[in-house]
């Protein structure tokens, strides 16, 4: 399946800027058999382990998280930009190339303790799901693993999130 993940992903060059070669998932996310088997990998990163709550960073952690979450039989929380949840929100600033963004979660959204599974489409330089990591151990979150569909490791992303687990199902 892996390897049928691997041939479907398209390049594209010089998105969103010059420079830049997007890894773009939409031929996955079209086809049921490797949505489904995509599903069946991140689900695996956990090891086997029960998890409480699926957490998915905006936006395309959404997709991945909420199916997974499905799949596990166990609720969904989304991690988004600032300003995007309706409720009381604890949240957590990281840099980007030119300033910063923050990103939120509702204050209840994950009790102490609760076991949890962090999804995000792609790894690049990590600063988001270092943040979303942030938020999380604020709730008291018990973090089983951090997965990605695509990892770029030459971006050294998973250092940011170091002493948690990382699991890529892809990696560049």
């Amino acid at each position: 399946m892996v390897g049928k993940l691997r041939d479907a992903i398209r390049d594209v060059p010089d998105f969103p800027k010059e420079g830049i070669v997007f890894k773009d998932i939409t031929p996955i996310l079209s086809d049921g058999e490797l949505f489904k088997g995509a599903i069946d990998l991140i689900c695996e990163t956990a090891g086997g382990v029960k998890i409480d709550k699926v957490v998915g960073i905006d936006a395309r952690g959404f997709i991945f998280g909420a199916a997974a979450a499905d799949r596990m039989g166990v609720g969904f929380v989304p991690v988004r930009k600032k300003g995007k949840l309706p409720w009381r929100c604890s949240e957590a600033a990281y840099a980007l190339e030119y300033g910063e963004a923050v990103v939120e979660i509702h204050e209840d959204a994950v009790k102490p303790g609760e076991k949890v599974l962090l999804v995000d489409d792609l790894l690049a330089t990590g600063g988001t799901a270092e943040a979303a990591l942030k938020l999380l151990g604020g709730l008291g979150a018990e973090v089983v693993c951090v997965t990605f569909l695509i990892e770029l490791s030459f971006l050294g992303g998973r250092e940011k999130l170091v002493p948690h687990p990382v699991a890529a199902i892809l990696e560049y």
